[in-house]
């Protein structure tokens, strides 16, 4: 059976989009990056990732004036990273005070807030 060879780019449409790439104007990074931020036109969303998770424990303060907290289990997170704790004390959409109940079903949301470490 023979052997299929991939299609290869003439060398005369390489040279030309080096060509075009170099008829560009040189700028910073920096300066890319700013035009970046300057556009409205762009759709500017922090990257996000949501994962499902299981509320397992409530664990009440040893001392009355440190807050409840909540261990929950992350399904799909690395070993280190299943279980994570947070202050039982959340507000609903009408600003009502709740908390979670052991086996609760939740959704965690991890955002970036610099707009993902880029450099």
């Amino acid at each position: 059976m023979p052997h299929k060879k991939g299609k290869k780019e003439p060398r005369n449409a390489t040279h030309a989009d080096v060509t075009k790439e170099m008829a560009k104007p040189r700028t910073a990074r920096s300066a890319r990056i700013a035009e970046l931020n300057l556009d409205t036109s762009r759709n500017i969303e922090q990257p996000s990732t949501t994962m499902p998770g299981t509320v397992k424990k409530i664990i009440l303060p040893s001392r009355p004036n440190l807050p409840e907290e909540a261990q929950i289990a992350v399904a799909g997170a690395p070993h280190p990273y299943r279980n994570i704790r947070i202050e039982n004390s959340l507000t609903d959409e009408h600003g009502d005070d709740v908390r979670l109940k052991k086996g609760a079903h939740v959704e965690i949301t991890v955002t970036s807030r610099d707009g993902g470490g880029q450099n």
